[in-house]
């Protein structure tokens, strides 16, 4: 794990509901979250855009043992499961932030910053569906068949 805010006291729902002031902030509306084990996931609107962010988070089998290999008791496991997923979503929030910043200050466009987390028509992001693409073109050393022209 990282070190950004590896300490951190902030609760995960505090930080969800802090992400959600700073989207508003920015002009985002139609909040989605879900969450299951394992992950967690936010979704909104913006910019004629529904974007959504997967949030991998830790399992509390993981932390089973500790960092020397010694078994937990199931307070201190849940302990520190809890505050590795505090801290995914400490990240998480610095990410969108800076993300919203960079378009807000001209460094970058929406488009460009989000590009991987647009949802298209099926529920796919534009992550998900151009990662494999991408790959198949760095091991074929060519790029992926265009798509027919649609005549109409």
């Amino acid at each position: 794990m990282g070190e950004y805010a590896k300490n951190t006291t902030v609760s995960s729902e505090l930080s969800r509901l802090e992400i959600e002031r700073v989207l508003i902030r920015y002009g985002a509306d139609n909040f989605a979250y879900a969450t299951a084990n394992g992950k967690a996931l936010i979704g909104f609107c913006m910019s004629g855009r529904q974007i959504k962010f997967i949030l991998p988070l830790p399992r509390r089998e993981e932390f089973e043992l500790t960092p020397t290999g010694r078994q937990r008791t199931e307070k201190s496991q849940y302990d520190a499961w809890e505050q590795a997923c505090r801290q995914r979503w400490r990240a998480l929030k610095l990410v969108i932030q800076a993300k919203l910043e960079a378009v807000e200050c001209g460094i970058s466009e929406f488009d460009t910053e989000f590009m991987a987390n647009i949802v298209l028509p099926g529920g796919q992001t534009v992550g998900q569906f151009m990662i494999p693409q991408i790959e198949r073109a760095y091991t074929a050393g060519e790029m992926p068949a265009m798509l027919p022209m649609l005549e109409g």
